[in-house]
């Protein structure tokens, strides 16, 4: 099934050019079927470029996907045309009322700032507590996951004394975890970031259950049953090129960065970078969205009301 899409975004034209199947308004609308609804909240500068890869992610599954993209309410974006958030995005004091299946809270680049010092904290701490009465399933992503995961059970972040960048390998530590279903037992994920979890404070936590580790860069899949929520701190959700931007972006601009580990071919930035995570996306954001669909309510309204 294809992932519903208005025929004006950005993504629509490209994710169609790459074979994932979407369709516009008129046609999801024929179909007998409830689709999926599931929200992303985007904390990302980049705008289009987020939203495209989660959609091309979630876009994949043999269900259709009904996608809201969502902003927070008292920050207005510097990085993305004010026509572009106008036309696509609603503020989230806007769908409060609303129910959605599923809910990804992307990352944001203020991983120096403790939580509290976050100009929106307060709004997204209100958006956690929403996620428990009218959201099925939530993802927090990188910083987002840290943000999650510190205010249910207040784990603390970590900051690293050098950007943790590349591609590490990581440990399959649940295999038989719905969200792991088809994972080899070790697997490459992208990080970047300038802080950690760590696997012995997550552990300490009998709520938690750790899904994929890292010996380099720690906890990466972490499971909350109770808050209904995984926390990924890494990117699956990266194109094959986004870390090559990172990297020139802050060699253009004269910044200490080192060349991202086991990327490039033979380490050498003179090489087209190799995508070698991207089957463990696709898995990853398929296991999620068929979890969904195999336990949601059928009524949207129910959601958040059923026992945990």
């Amino acid at each position: 099934m294809p992932i519903k899409l208005p025929e004006t975004l950005p993504a629509y034209d490209i994710l169609q050019n790459e074979g994932v199947m979407v369709m516009g308004e008129d046609r999801a609308a024929r179909q007998d079927i409830r689709p999926l609804r599931i929200g992303l909240l985007n904390l990302m500068p980049k705008k289009i470029q987020t939203e495209t890869q989660f959609a091309r992610l979630i876009g994949a599954t043999p269900l259709q996907i009904d996608l809201h993209l969502i902003r927070i309410s008292s920050h207005e974006t510097r990085n993305t045309a004010a026509e572009h958030m106008e036309a696509f995005y609603n503020p989230w004091t806007e769908v409060t009322d609303e129910k959605f299946d599923g809910l990804i809270i992307t990352g944001a680049p203020i991983e120096h700032l403790p939580f509290e010092e976050v100009t929106y904290w307060d709004e997204l701490t209100q958006i956690f507590e929403w996620t428990q009465t009218n959201v099925h399933s939530t993802l927090g992503v990188c910083w987002g996951g840290m943000a999650m995961i510190n205010y249910f059970h207040d784990v603390p972040k970590h900051m690293l004394d050098h950007k943790a960048f590349g591609c590490f390998r990581h440990r399959n530590l649940a295999p038989a975890s719905p969200y792991l279903r088809g994972f080899s037992d070790d697997l490459l994920m992208p990080v970047s970031r300038w802080t950690e979890m760590r696997q012995d404070e997550i552990e300490a936590v009998p709520a938690l259950i750790p899904l994929i580790s890292s010996d380099d860069t720690g906890p990466a899949l972490v499971e909350d049953p109770d808050h209904r929520a995984l926390y990924v701190f890494n990117h699956f959700e990266y194109d094959s090129g986004t870390l090559k931007e990172e990297y020139d972006r802050d060699v253009d601009a004269g910044q200490p960065i080192n060349v991202p580990v086991n990327y490039y071919p033979d380490d050498d930035p003179e090489n087209m970078p190799t995508n070698r995570w991207r089957s463990h996306a696709h898995l990853f954001y398929g296991n999620w969205i068929n979890e969904i669909y195999q336990t949601t309510p059928f009524d949207l309204h129910a959601i958040g009301t059923d026992p945990r």
